[in-house]
This record gives structure tokens, C-alpha cells and sequence, in this order.
């Protein structure tokens, strides 16, 4: 609507592990924002997963009260566990509100940068 704004903006997130720093990373897309950032530090901190993997892993986002809605990959087991916990399960038809994001992690053993882009979006890491 005229005048009003979505409830977050760009926000970068940064990541440290023991006090060293590893790197920054963003979601974009609203109030899938704050979904989509806790989603990718999941998938790298919890699942272990390399920064372009951590952002092509399917994802999903809170609607409202107990609907939940999935993209269209998401693994169908995991949809149906949910619902039996009772949530209202729905796929979306493509993945264009699920967010967009990007990744730089250093390895704070060896100092080497590694990057990671968005496949629901365009985009690129480059290095020179």
C-alpha cells in the first residue's frame, strides 16, 4: 500500500565463530528476510554445508498462525512430518518469494575465501 514499508530491509548479517571473524552473508526479501538468514546459518553452522549449497537448499517460510508455505523441491518427508505436527502445509508454484541471497565465508584455518550466490535470482562471485 501507498506510504507503508515492508517490515525489513537489506540487512546484512556477519558471522563469527570463537571471536574470529568468518564472514558476511545476506538474505533479501522482505519478511522472508529474517526466515531466509536463519535458514542459511542453519544449513552452514547445523548441517555444514558450503556457502552455495547453503543458499540452493530449499527453504521455507512462516505465513501465518500454523500455514507454512515450501517451494517446490522442498523434500516432500519433510513437508509431510510437518504436517503431522499439525502445521497447514503449502507449495508454493515457483520460488520467487523465498528470498535471494549471497555469502563470503574466510576459513579461519587456511584464510582461503569462498563465495556463494543465489540460483533463485541472477547473480555471481568473482574474484580478482
Amino acid at each position: 500500500m501507498p506510504g507503508k514499508r515492508t517490515y525489513h530491509t537489506i540487512i546484512p548479517g556477519f558471522l563469527t565463530k570463537n571471536g574470529i571473524p568468518v564472514g558476511s552473508f545476506g538474505v533479501m526479501g522482505g519478511y522472508m528476510q529474517p526466515q531466509g538468514q536463519l535458514q542459511v546459518l542453519m544449513n552452514t553452522i547445523d548441517f555444514g554445508l558450503h556457502p552455495q549449497a547453503a543458499l540452493d537448499a530449499p527453504r521455507w517460510q512462516w505465513i501465518s498462525g500454523k500455514t507454512i508455505m515450501v517451494e517446490p523441491d522442498f523434500p516432500n518427508e519433510m513437508a509431510q512430518a510437518l504436517a503431522r505436527k499439525g502445521h497447514d502445509i503449502k507449495v508454493a508454484l515457483d520460488n520467487g518469494t523465498f528470498g535471494r541471497g549471497q555469502i563470503i565465508w574466510r576459513d579461519y584455518q587456511t584464510g582461503v575465501l569462498v563465495g556463494g550466490t543465489e540460483s533463485r535470482a541472477d547473480g555471481i562471485v568473482a574474484a580478482w
